[in-house]
Formats: C-alpha cells, sequence, structure tokens
C-alpha cells in the first residue's frame, strides 16, 4: 500500500517558490479520485503526517492544503504546525457563524488563512479581518469580477491576491498588472507526483483506542498496550509526537511516554484523524508479525537481566528494527522523522549499547546462529537455557496480538 499525493508550486512575483499545494491522489494517475473532500482531506493530512513527512513533500516550505468545514471544526488543521501549512478553505464551504468561529480561532494560533477558488459575495467582508490570501481562478473568473473583488478588499491591504490557474506568459502579465502577487498554474508547473509506502493501522485497533480514550478516566496501561500490540499506530503516533504541532520534542524512550507526552486531548484528535482517513488493510504481515515478536523478546531478555529501569525501551528498540524494511526506506531516514532517545537509535543505527546487545541476541537467535545467540547470553549472565522460552514466549504472544487485530 502506497500513500500518493501530488504537489503544485506557488509563486512570487520574481518566480521564487512560495510553498506548494498539496493534492490527494489514490494511485499512480495524476487526477483527483471520485471521493468527497472530508476524506480527501483527512487522508491527505494523514499520509504527510504519518507517512511522508510534510518537510519531505513541500521542501521545508508551507503546505496549502484544502479544508472543508467539517475538518476545521474537528480541528484537523492544528495538527499541523502553523509554520508548515496555509489552511486553504474550500469553495464548496459556505460562509457562516461556524466557519467565522473556526478561521478566528486558526489566526489566534498564527495560522496563515487562505480563501481558495474564490467566489465573491459580500458575506465574506466579515472574514477579511482574519484571510491573509484569496485564491482566484484567473482562468474563469472576468476582469469586472477581478477589480470588484479588489475593490471590496482595499480597506485590507494586508490580503494578498493568489492567481490560480496561469497556463501563458500573457496570463501571467496580465496577473502582475492587476496587482496578484502570487500565482499558480501550469504555465508554471504542473501537479507533480510523489508517493511514499503507507502504513494503514487496523482498525480493530482504533476502533479500541476509540473506545479507551472516549472515557472520563482514560486507563493509559490499557491504551499503551493496544499501541504496543500494533507497530503501525506505534510508528504514526512517534511521528506525531515529533511532528512541528508540538513546540518541545522530548526524547521518547516507551510509547506509554509519547502518550503522556501528546495528552489525552491531542491523543484523541489523532485517533479521530486516523480513524477518519480509513485507507486499505492491506499489511507487510510477515514483517509486523516479526516485529512484535523481536520486540516481545527484547523485552524479555531486560525484564530478565535486570539492568534497565524501563523494559519498555527494550520492547520499542525491538519494535522499530524492521521499521526500514516496512517503509521501504533507510534506517537512517526513518530515525530522522522518530523523537526515540539517544540510546535507541544508537541500538538500532549503531548497533551499540545495552539495548543493541538485547537486540543482536534477538536476531542471532532467530537466525539460528546459535552460537552467537549464546555467547550474548552468556555475556549478560543469562542463561542459555532461557532463549528457547523466551523465543516461544514471544512468538506466542506475537501470534496472539496477530489474531486480536484480525478479529
Amino acid at each position: 500500500m502506497y500513500f500518493y499525493a501530488a504537489r503544485q508550486p506557488i509563486l512570487d512575483v520574481n518566480k521564487n517558490l512560495i510553498g506548494y499545494e498539496l493534492l490527494f491522489r489514490d494511485g499512480v494517475s495524476n487526477v483527483f479520485p471520485d471521493i468527497d473532500g472530508d476524506e480527501a482531506t483527512s487522508r491527505l493530512i494523514e499520509g504527510s503526517q504519518f507517512n511522508f513527512g510534510l518537510e519531505d513533500l513541500t521542501d521545508g516550505k508551507p503546505a496549502y492544503i484544502n479544508f472543508t468545514l467539517e475538518t476545521l471544526l474537528k480541528g484537523y488543521p492544528t495538527m499541523l504546525g502553523r509554520e508548515q501549512l496555509v489552511v486553504e478553505i474550500l469553495e464548496t464551504v459556505q460562509p457562516g457563524k461556524r466557519l467565522l468561529a473556526a478561521v478566528q480561532e486558526l489566526k489566534e494560533k498564527g495560522y496563515t488563512i487562505a480563501l481558495d477558488d474564490y467566489q465573491h459575495q459580500k458575506v465574506w467582508r466579515h472574514f477579511y479581518p482574519f484571510v491573509d490570501q484569496i485564491k482566484i481562478d484567473f482562468l474563469n473568473t472576468t476582469l469586472d469580477t477581478i477589480k470588484e473583488i479588489k475593490d471590496a478588499i482595499e480597506e485590507f491591504p494586508h490580503i494578498s491576491l493568489v492567481a490560480e490557474k496561469i497556463e501563458t506568459y500573457d496570463a501571467y502579465k496580465q496577473a502582475m498588472d492587476l496587482g496578484f502577487t502570487l500565482f499558480q498554474g501550469f504555465f508554471f508547473a504542473k501537479p507533480e507526483m510523489v508517493q511514499s509506502k503507507a502504513l494503514p493501522p487496523s482498525e480493530m485497533a482504533l476502533a479500541e483506542l476509540l473506545y479507551e480514550t472516549s472515557t472520563v478516566d482514560m486507563d493509559l496501561k490499557r491504551v499503551t498496550q493496544v499501541f504496543e500490540r500494533d507497530v503501525n499506530l506505534s510508528y504514526k503516533l512517534l511521528r506525531y509526537a515529533n511532528s512541528a504541532a508540538f513546540k518541545r520534542r522530548a526524547e521518547i524512550s516507551t510509547i506509554k511516554q509519547a502518550l503522556v507526552v501528546l495528552g489525552n486531548a491531542e491523543l484523541k484528535k489523532f485517533l479521530s484523524l486516523l480513524f477518519a482517513a480509513q485507507v486499505s488493510s492491506e499489511k507487510p504481515i510477515e514483517l509486523i508479525k516479526l516485529s512484535l515478536t523481536r520486540a516481545r523478546f527484547c523485552e524479555l531478555l531486560a525484564e530478565k537481566h535486570g539492568k534497565l529501569k524501563d523494559t519498555g525501551t527494550a520492547f520499542l528498540t525491538g519494535m522499530m528494527s524492521l521499521m526500514d524494511a516496512i517503509l521501504d526506506e533507510s534506517m537512517d531516514s526513518v530515525m530522522n522523522k522518530l523523537p526515540l532517545s539517544i540510546d535507541i537509535k544508537d541500538a538500532l543505527l549503531r548497533r551499540d549499547g545495552q539495548l543493541a546487545a538485547y537486540l543482536t541476541l534477538v536476531i542471532d537467535y532467530e537466525q539460528a546462529h546459535w552460537e552467537k545467540a549464546n555467547k550474548g547470553a552468556s555475556q549478560m549472565g543469562l542463561s542459555q537455557d532461557d532463549l528457547p522460552a523466551f523465543f516461544q514466549e514471544a512468538l506466542h504472544w506475537s501470534q496472539e496480538q496477530m489474531g486480536v487485530l484480525e478479529v
């Protein structure tokens, strides 16, 4: 399963890159799929935030993303950092009190607001104090309408006009003469396809998490356990905890710590987005099963060894050890995206430290390098006789978790 999107550059009068509009796609065909705006927005944010990385999609420039009224009211824009995002209000959204309140709230939080494919109505004047950009379809908007819009926003000099669908030099020149300062269209570049390996989380696990987090007194232990049995959810949780939406990036050593850093409110928002973004349920089953087995095996070794304050770090090391294969990218790239502790990164990137010793022993055992595994156990003062029992328990645990997720 892959995540697909297209991006089209937005340029200033000197043709300097200002940002990219991100356009949802559901395959290699560079056309918008037959889905509604809510689903397109949800899946685009889910993919750019948790699979690809927004900075990879936009080369570090702001992303222009369309939002429906529903996705605005659910607070989806705030899942992305305000420096990363220009909130585009879809042309199908009608101006009203709920929309105005949502726009005001986003503006107070420092977000940039744009009206997409703007259809001029006098009622939009209430929004002008909070709007930064107005995007106009230059191909299908008359000169009289453009002049009417310019007159309407004359008292609001902070608003920039964006000319969309600029397809020729003459149109570009005419737009500049009319006072447009930002430009987008085929004259500069057609939408460019990008794709990334996507990891759709288990519907069963998501449903369970939504239930657990809906209670007043959330059971953190139970929530942690659900995340620990789903490598996809764990990866997405860590990506989100490391996103620009959070100013302080704490080093994270366990799933529980990531949940505490996130907080109950943000966790609920995160889960509702994933649930709304339901994509294919295809999974690299064997890789995920092996990740779970490694995670539990490492944790059992750490518990027996008794040298770690929190054996959850060993669990997380094992779980993340196959993420490069699951995502089809280097471990260096994966680790750059996740707020993991130095000890875990050292174990995964350099095979250095106590966590690496656990992981190395586990890999040696699963690959039938018995002598190496026994030597590793001896060096840690562990009995070689424990290894078969630990492996069997880890294997049984992973099979049990996979069974739960397949119900």
